[in-house]
């Protein structure tokens, strides 16, 4: 059986910076299969297949979701974000302040909270918290770094009131603090060097601990007795039902289905669709839920190549029959790429007029560019073929399948994509050299603010661009608007520039599609469609 449902998300940055207005999303409730399962039964151990391994125990440095489904089980937020609404809730922080020009962000915590090593959660732990990120660069933690940007220190008003401070306005901030890049760990893990905070000892304030870290192997995290501050996001209060998560890193679809429907696991990452019969054959269901923020796509290094002629770049994105995409690698639980942004984030701007399949307007942008049609069917120019290289990683399951098909499309008007499959620390790697052609990849963020992160001049700018005033005023401008229409109006704008600048060569949007067993109780995705473990239970155990 499948649990599908329909959410409303609510576009907030915080009740004091704007108001809101509800976009529509498909997704999932996550429950377990049983009706019939009754009240939630404490103990156990849920077995969980990885479709790749986690890249490092830290939150801060953690981007990919097989490895946010580790951390975020460890480390608690200031706030979070409620998965059906949008709404941004108390969680460490039982309330907060915003200065007007959105510059200055006030924390009033809860009190008695305490790391798994006895330590209290107090203002000065946010100050060190962030200072850490801030001190480990924008090369190790990307994502936690862009939501910091502009960040002049935090003040410790009191033991239990942080103030954190920007240089310029930053309204995506308190989306930010609800993320698991900016959960707090304790002094023992902030004052580790970055590469020991990736060997599983970091200690946070959350419902498990760390109990093994076999880095591409597995991990195993342990419920801590006497949690009592989640967030009212949750199902419940008090300790996690579960006692153990064991993580194991498998690889191949077809091992993942396989374990699970033998009873060797309770659940799967990435359950593709050739792996649904199957799992629902053994009694299991198919959870999913579609990720908000940047959809999959190609961004290209526009200093490099043929991706540096702008007449290349703006064929691709007609030469891409998106809808083949979904109906012969994918499934209905996956929708096509309509923008930079998937359709349910806040800001998300519908360009499907632009982004459309139309093999004749692509040839036609080549032909009026001097790429010619060679004997062997791919373009030349100048005495160049038309030809570059796509760098990826498996890091979604289906990703190879995917791009092989768009090899093919882009043929059929004369592109000669090749497929450079690396793994995910090449990737990282190559992503901060700049040494490739264009790269492949999604970014999830329940927040338009993704967009700065992705393509900002101050932001990652994997495509090597130079300025594009129009674009770079745009995501400046979003951070300092307080006002709903305002800042969707520059988040609009921005997306527009993306596109027809060819700065992202959309493909699908990703959903996060889970395979659990029929006694896997209660499994959940948070706001960016990442799992949390803390309300699951596995019943008959």
């Amino acid at each position: 059986m499948k649990a599908r449902m329909s959410r409303p998300i609510l576009a907030v940055v915080g009740a004091t910076l704007m108001s809101a207005s509800l976009l529509s999303a498909c997704g999932s409730d996550a429950s377990g299969t049983d009706g019939d399962a009754g009240p939630a039964q404490p103990g156990g151990t849920l077995r969980y297949g990885l479709s790749q391994a986690p890249t490092c125990s830290d939150p801060a440095q953690g981007g990919s979701n097989q490895t946010i489904y580790v951390t975020r089980q460890v480390v608690d937020s200031l706030t979070d974000q409620n998965p059906e609404t949008g709404e941004i809730t108390p969680w460490l922080a039982q309330s907060w302040d915003i200065s007007p020009d959105a510059k200055s962000f006030t924390f009033h915590l809860k009190d008695g909270v305490t790391f798994s090593d006895g330590t209290p959660v107090t203002a000065d732990s946010v100050k060190k918290n962030f200072d850490a990120i801030i001190a480990l660069g924008a090369a190790k933690s990307a994502l936690a770094g862009s939501y910091l940007s502009g960040y002049t220190g935090t003040t410790v008003v009191d033991p239990l009131t942080a103030q954190v401070d920007f240089s310029s306005p930053n309204a995506q901030f308190l989306q930010a603090t609800s993320t698991s890049q900016l959960g707090l760990q304790a002094d023992a893990t902030v004052a580790k060097t970055a590469e020991e905070r990736c060997t599983g000892t970091n200690i946070g304030s959350g419902p498990f601990t760390y109990a093994d870290w076999q880095q591409d192997r597995s991990v195993s995290l342990a419920k801590r007795v006497g949690y009592n501050w989640s967030s009212p996001v949750f199902g419940h209060t008090g300790d996690a039902y579960l006692d153990r998560i064991d993580f194991t890193v498998i690889p191949e679809s077809g091992v993942r289905t396989g374990s699970l429907a033998s009873d060797q696991l309770d659940a799967v990452s990435d359950a593709l669709p050739q792996d649904a019969p199957q799992i629902e054959a053994a009694g299991g269901q198919i959870l999913t839920t579609p990720n908000p923020g940047v959809t999959f796509g190609f961004q290209p290094n526009v200093t490099r190549g043929v991706l540096a002629d702008p007449a290349v770049r703006q064929a691709i994105i007609p030469a891409i029959n998106r809808q083949e995409l979904i109906d012969t690698v994918l499934n209905s639980d996956f929708k096509v790429a309509t923008s930079a942004l998937a359709a349910n984030t806040p800001g998300y701007k519908d360009l499907s007029s632009d982004v459309t399949f139309d093999q004749e307007k692509a040839k036609s942008i080549l032909d009026a560019a001097g790429w010619v049609e060679g004997s062997d069917g791919i373009r030349e120019k100048d005495g160049q073929k038309l030809s570059f290289t796509l760098t990826f990683s498996a890091v979604f399951a289906g990703n190879q399948a995917i791009l092989e098909l768009v090899q093919q499309q882009l043929k059929a008007v004369g592109i000669d994509l090749k497929l450079g499959l690396v793994s995910t620390p090449e990737f990282t790697a190559l992503q901060g050299s700049g040494d490739y052609d264009a790269v492949y990849y999604n970014a999830t963020r329940a927040d338009g603010d993704i967009l700065r992160t992705s393509f900002g001049l101050t932001g990652r700018n994997l495509n090597h661009r130079g300025p594009i005033p129009a674009l770079d005023d745009a995501l400046t401008g979003q951070l300092a608007a307080t006002d709903k229409t305002q800042r969707d109006a520059l988040l609009a704008t921005a997306q527009e520039q993306i596109i027809s600048n060819g700065l992202w060569l959309p493909t699908v949007e990703l959903s996060q599609v889970i395979g659990a067993a029929t006694h896997t109780q209660d499994v959940k995705f948070d706001a960016s469609a990442r799992l949390a473990f803390y309300d699951t239970w596995i019943s008959g155990n």
